[in-house]
């Protein structure tokens, strides 16, 4: 989580929300990373995790990342959780909630939903606090 924070700080040089992701591959090897890229590219699907998904599979030169591991800043929204889905990422790890818009757990709870078809583990709340501080950090200035 501490190097996905290190990439979500990278969001402040374009203005972006600050969430960071990874994804790591069984053998714990970085195989993508992302950061809020949604104003620097006039992109509304661009988060931190869709952006690593991509990286991910670009690099992999696969769709579907079955036995991966994602690591993000933020618990994910709706779009989010359903691109975890549908790449197959095997286990979600996020750090900070997300009360307005969050989709595993918060607001709605997509990738547990017993009607899925698409079973992701999911682990919430670590190093929840540093997360969030960084966020407050960027809306303060807000």
């Amino acid at each position: 989580m501490r190097d996905a924070l290190a990439i979500a700080r990278q969001a402040f040089a374009t203005d972006d929300v600050p969430v960071g992701a990874l994804i790591v591959n069984a053998d714990g090897v970085v195989v993508g990373t992302g950061f809020n890229e949604r104003e620097a590219n006039n992109d509304p699907t661009a988060h931190a995790e869709v952006v690593a998904i991509r990286n991910a599979a670009a690099r992999l030169q696969k769709s579907r990342l079955d036995g991966c591991t994602l690591i993000v800043t933020l618990e994910p929204c709706a779009m989010c959780a359903g691109a975890i889905a549908q790449s197959r990422i095997s286990h979600l790890v996020y750090g900070a909630w997300d009360e307005k818009a969050g989709a595993v757990g918060s607001v709605w709870d997509v990738l547990r939903d017993p009607r899925s078809i698409f079973k992701v583990e999911v682990t919430a709340g670590v190093l929840q606090a540093e997360c969030a501080e960084l966020l407050k950090e960027f809306f303060s200035d807000k």
